[in-house]
C-alpha cells in the first residue's frame, strides 16, 4: 500500500493543503497535499517523484485546447523524480494512472481514459476498446490552478518530510 503526496509551489509561494489517499490495486482513497520549498521558485513544471522502493510507470491525462489527451509511459525509478510536463501548467486538473512494476498493483481512479502497453499519445477518451486501445481509471489531481505541481508517491510506513 502506498500513498500519493502532491505538492504545489508558485512564484508567489502560495500554497494549499488538503488530504486524500491512494493504495495500489484500489480505487482513489486519498492524497496528501503539502507545500514543498523549491530551489528555483520560477521553475514551472508538472513533476512526479517516486519515494517508494519500486519502479513505477506513469500515464498522464489532461485537457488541452483540442480536447482530451493521454500520454505514457514515464518510468520512474525508486527515489527519483521525472518531469511529466515542462512549463507553466495550463489546466487545473490532471489525471494519473500509475503501475507498480516491482511489487504489482496500481494507483487508479474513476476517470476512464485510453492507454496502450507501449509509449503513447492518444487524443480522445471515448471508444478506447473499439479503437484497439486499453481503458484504465485515472485519479484526479487538483492543482488549485498553481503553475507548478509535484506529485510524490510514498510508502505508508515512510514518514513524510516536514514542510517548511
Amino acid at each position: 500500500m502506498s500513498t500519493i503526496v502532491a505538492s504545489s509551489s508558485s512564484v508567489s509561494g502560495a500554497c494549499r493543503t488538503g488530504t486524500r489517499s491512494l493504495s495500489p490495486g484500489r480505487v482513489l482513497a486519498g492524497v496528501v497535499l503539502a507545500c514543498l520549498a523549491w530551489t528555483n521558485p520560477a521553475r514551472a513544471d508538472l513533476r512526479m517523484c517516486n519515494q517508494t522502493a519500486s519502479k513505477v510507470g506513469i500515464a498522464l491525462g489532461y485537457r488541452d485546447p483540442q480536447g482530451w489527451v493521454t500520454e505514457g509511459w514515464w518510468d520512474v525509478a525508486p527515489k527519483a523524480c521525472e518531469t511529466l510536463l515542462k512549463g507553466a501548467l495550463s489546466a487545473r486538473f490532471y489525471y494519473v494512472f500509475a503501475v507498480d512494476y516491482t511489487r504489482g498493483g496500481e494507483w487508479n481512479g474513476r476517470s476512464l481514459m485510453c492507454t496502450k502497453d507501449r509509449e503513447f499519445t492518444i487524443r480522445g477518451v471515448e471508444d478506447c476498446l473499439a479503437r484497439g486501445l486499453d481503458r484504465n481509471g485515472f485519479y484526479e489531481v487538483d492543482t488549485g490552478e498553481q503553475k507548478s505541481w509535484t506529485i510524490q508517491l510514498s510508502d505508508p510506513n515512510q514518514p513524510l518530510a516536514p514542510t517548511p
